[in-house]
């Protein structure tokens, strides 16, 4: 079978599952589980599947599946493509101005990265490799975390997760000091000095931060996963590097080659965590990964969504290589569970992914038909 192949199809379908435990973050919660999952098929009746970064708002999921379908999906149809990243450099260039037009660089850029894995899951099945040997890895086998521990009920949710398989977690902060301190006292006891990481989702002010960094230094965490918004000057960055006895990571909430570029060129962050289903796709974010290596720092993909996007994910640290971490939620979520393959049988702290070609599974959606919106 030939590299090039002429799309046939393109389709994205929309999930949502409702939490019975919202899931909590420092700026909100989620009352439910949205996915975008993408198909693509080619004109030899290849198929490959991705996913669109969906989770805000909460009606976003809906409207970046009528993006794919309506927006996107006509200008790859019917074209002969040599790679998927042709299809990613069309797309991306194509819609640039529209995405200014209406404001929505985000959300296009969230769809455009949900077609790019589909194809590249096909452009694998197409060749009869598995994803993770295509793009150069050497291993199947990678380390991985539990992530989206909520302030409430956290020790239990940590004490569920390393029952599961997991060896280090990660433990949701910014819900003020004491609640903080006594969550990351009670995981420090479960999982042990080392394997503990802290995320604030962006919620403390540089000077909170600060405040924050001493009574942190005494957990020896991993890293300390934004502290402060994304878009704060570089200069409140450097101090909390200044500052912080820990690495600073950050990575989902950076969004252009620009401004990763600045993060690998100074030793601010030393855990950087792109998104692959949010910006960039694998079309982008393999060679970054690599030049984050290069650099002499630690990737991590940064992965909050459905079990598609957390599998390519998987693939792309499976294909780079090194030391870094896999997320994955420790919530509740069965449009996560019942499509990520392997990713669901963790064995002390990590998990191997298959031989089989693509990302390794054919996704059966009839078992979520009840959850889907689009």
């Amino acid at each position: 079978m030939t590299d090039s192949f002429t799309v046939r199809s393109i389709e994205g379908v929309c999930f949502r599952y409702p939490l019975a435990t919202p899931v909590v973050t420092s700026f909100g919660k989620m009352l439910n589980r949205p996915a975008v999952f993408v198909r693509v098929v080619d004109e030899d009746g290849v198929e490959g599947w991705g996913e669109a970064w969906s989770n805000f708002p909460a009606p976003g999921a809906e409207h970046r599946a009528r993006l794919i379908n309506e927006v996107l999906a006509p200008g790859l149809v019917g074209r002969k493509l040599e790679n998927p990243a042709q299809a990613f450099e069309v797309l991306s260039k194509g819609t640039e101005v529209l995405a200014l037009q209406c404001g929505e660089p985000g959300p296009f850029a969230q769809a455009i990265s949900g077609i790019d894995l589909a194809l590249w899951d096909l452009f694998a099945r197409r060749r009869n490799l598995p994803l993770w040997r295509l793009l150069g890895g050497q291993s199947s086998k990678i380390k991985v975390y539990a992530s989206g521990i909520n302030p409430g009920g956290a020790a239990q949710t940590a004490e569920a997760a390393l029952k599961r398989g997991h060896r280090a977690l990660k433990l949701k902060v910014g819900f003020g000091a004491e609640t903080d301190i006594a969550n990351l006292s009670a995981l420090l006891t479960i999982v042990g000095a080392g394997m503990l990481a802290a995320d604030a989702n962006q919620g403390w002010s540089v000077d909170q931060a600060l405040e924050m960094l001493p009574r942190l230094s005494e957990f020896n965490l991993r890293w300390l996963e934004e502290p402060i918004r994304a878009d704060r000057p570089r200069e409140e960055w450097r101090k909390l590097r200044a500052n912080a006895k820990m690495p600073i990571a950050a990575g989902e909430n950076i969004s252009s080659v620009e401004d990763f570029e600045a993060a690998l060129g100074d030793d601010v962050l030393g855990v950087i965590q792109p998104d692959i289903a949010k910006w960039g796709g694998l079309t982008v974010c393999v060679e970054l990964a690599r030049q984050i290596l290069r650099v002499g720092k630690t990737f991590c993909p940064h992965y909050l969504g459905g079990g598609i996007g957390l599998l390519a994910s998987a693939h792309l640290l499976a294909a780079v290589g090194r030391d870094g971490w896999l997320e994955v939620d420790a919530n509740d979520n069965p449009l996560r569970d019942l499509f990520c393959g392997p990713v669901a049988d963790v064995r002390e702290g990590t998990i191997e992914l298959n031989q089989n070609p693509g990302l390794g599974i054919v996704p059966d959606l009839s078992a979520i038909e009840r959850y889907r919106s689009i």
